[in-house]
């Protein structure tokens, strides 16, 4: 590798689930982006496999799939067990505990020691498991954010205390990620919120820390000008049925707001657990004739699905970053957001971009629904200077351009003996 020529990219995504969920989304563009570039970039996941560029090769770690639909925490068949690591992935999820992030880094580690010499460098994306370890490779990692914030929002929300023992048990995890982190070379993150939580909550140096926002797809994210919009449409992202993401306050809003219009209606880009928190709220405030959901769909739908649309919302608690507010940005669609994490960050703090409302609170969420509903002329001017600031600020392209010098970084540091792991 000469010091400014192309680099071997292996790239870990502990689960890459393709359509919604970070990990996969970050996965698939940014490799992309590193190939047109041209880096030379692989990927190794575990399952669901990420959808990605054709040039950029898949290796498939497969696992015992623990927590595939429709058939969540599984007992595997005997003869699927090949391995001692597939016996601690279920022995640790007979123990209430989460084993992806280690087992797949375990895994991985196996892949990589017969193909030492084929990679420059390692980049994880936030399995921060301990297979990780000792491989003798330049290494570094990005995390999107602590998952040690997930866990206090979830145990805040416990409805119990047999719930509350559980999720301790299932965000056990988060100590192996918190041993590994403080350990990488380099960290990559994509706010400064998130490189303030990475130091309070794993105790990363902060000189091992560098930020670097993800990007927008301004081609694919784009308006659609010759889709009408559904009067009252309302869109949201959730990529998982847990209390961070915040949709059950928006199910509250909804509420609150077919009293006075009844014709709006909510579109969630995602999937309900059957008797889980929203599914329980959807009953409890009877509105399953006004929320659809949709999940596996592609970015051409969701970009329709954006354009039918008057307004999207992100309500969540906490985001480290939020892809789904500047896809929706670069669409030309106003913005509700939370001021949870760095979502100000992202979608700016002025209120032209985006309006922002406290976290957790509904009926601050419900007066901005009625606010923007209520006025096309502020909804115009809000979806124009939204997608100027997403296409400006944010493109896979600079994405990868920050990452591969973080790259060079890491393989110097490497070579001169400083960036052991």
């Amino acid at each position: 590798m000469s010091p400014d020529g192309p680099l071997r990219v292996a790239l870990l995504v502990y689960r890459g689930k393709p359509h919604c969920g970070g990990q996969g989304i970050y996965t698939r563009h940014l490799s992309a982006a590193l190939a047109d570039l041209g880096h030379h970039v692989e990927v190794f996941s575990g399952p669901p496999y990420p959808e990605l560029d054709e040039r950029v090769p898949l290796h498939r770690l497969p696992s015992l799939d623990l927590y595939r639909d429709p058939d969540p925490f599984r007992i595997p068949h005997p003869r699927e067990f090949k391995t001692t690591i597939d016996a601690l992935e279920f022995a640790l999820m007979c123990t209430a505990g989460f084993p992806e992030p280690l087992t797949f880094t375990l895994r991985a580690r196996r892949a990589l020691a017969a193909r030492r010499h084929d990679f420059d460098v390692v980049h994880d994306n936030q399995s921060l498991g301990t297979g990780l370890l000792g491989l003798g490779l330049p290494l570094l990692a990005t995390i999107h954010h602590p998952i040690t914030v997930d866990r206090r929002v979830e145990l805040a929300h416990a409805p119990s205390l047999i719930r509350n023992l559980t999720l301790r048990r299932w965000y056990g995890f988060t100590r192996m990620q918190t041993r590994v982190a403080r350990r990488m070379p380099r960290i990559l993150t994509v706010s400064s919120s998130s490189a303030a939580d990475i130091v309070a909550d794993h105790g990363v140096e902060p000189d091992r820390i560098r930020i670097v926002p993800v990007g927008v797809d301004p081609e694919r994210f784009r308006p659609m000008p010759d889709v009408a919009r559904v009067p009252g449409r309302i869109m949201t992202t959730a990529s998982a049925d847990v209390a961070m993401k915040g949709l059950t306050h928006l199910l509250e809003a909804l509420a609150k707001l077919r009293t006075e219009r009844p014709d709006v209606e909510l579109v969630v880009v995602g999937k309900p657990v059957a008797e889980g928190p929203v599914a329980r709220t959807l009953d409890r405030l009877g509105l399953h004739d006004a929320v659809r959901f949709v999940s596996g769909v592609s970015d051409e739908r969701i970009v329709e699905l954006y354009a039918e649309s008057e307004v999207a919302v992100v309500p969540s608690l906490y985001e480290g970053f939020s892809l789904p507010a500047i896809e929706a940005m670069a669409c030309g669609v106003p913005v509700i957001a939370t001021t949870g994490g760095a979502l100000p960050e992202v979608v700016g703090r002025d209120g032209r971009s985006a309006a922002l409302v406290p976290p957790g609170d509904a009926g601050a969420l419900t007066s901005a629904l009625v606010d923007l509903l209520g006025d096309p002329g502020r909804r115009t001017a809000m979806g124009e200077v939204g997608r100027e600031r997403a296409v400006g600020r944010y493109s896979w392209r600079v994405t990868a351009e920050a990452t591969a010098e973080q790259y060079r970084e890491v393989i110097a540091m490497h070579q001169q003996g400083g960036a052991p792991c």
